[in-house]
């Protein structure tokens, strides 16, 4: 089964910055761009990087099994750290931060069954 693609755009404070970190360190191709926003290939999923300064900050967290957790993040489904060991949310997860301070989870689940198991 082909899965949909999903869209997600972004405040990130510098376009160069996030061309470094989304094209450089993850390694996600370029699409359309202009002078305030870039699209990025994450995995097959459009991602736009839209330039507004005042908007990138570094979001809340809250406490989700034992650690703070940017509230404000998207990411892939992917793996490392075990979270919710046992239970029917068994994940291994992991957070990295953008320059911009946009957060990003690559997570795995023991289960893919149990991605929206309550």
């Amino acid at each position: 089964m082909t899965r949909p693609r999903f869209h997600l755009a972004f405040p990130v404070r510098d376009l160069a910055e996030a061309r470094a970190f989304y094209g450089g360190v993850l390694g996600c191709p370029e699409g359309r761009s202009a002078d305030d926003w870039v699209d990025f290939d994450l995995h097959g999923h459009q991602i736009v990087a839209h330039l507004a300064p005042g908007e990138a900050a570094a979001a809340p967290t809250n406490l989700v099994d034992g650690e703070d957790v940017p509230v404000r993040h998207f990411g892939l489904i992917l793996e490392p750290q075990v979270r919710f060991a046992g239970e029917p949310g068994e994940q291994s997860t992991m957070f990295v931060l953008d320059p911009s301070g946009n957060a990003l989870e690559f997570k795995a689940f023991a289960d893919e069954a149990m991605i929206f198991a309550t």
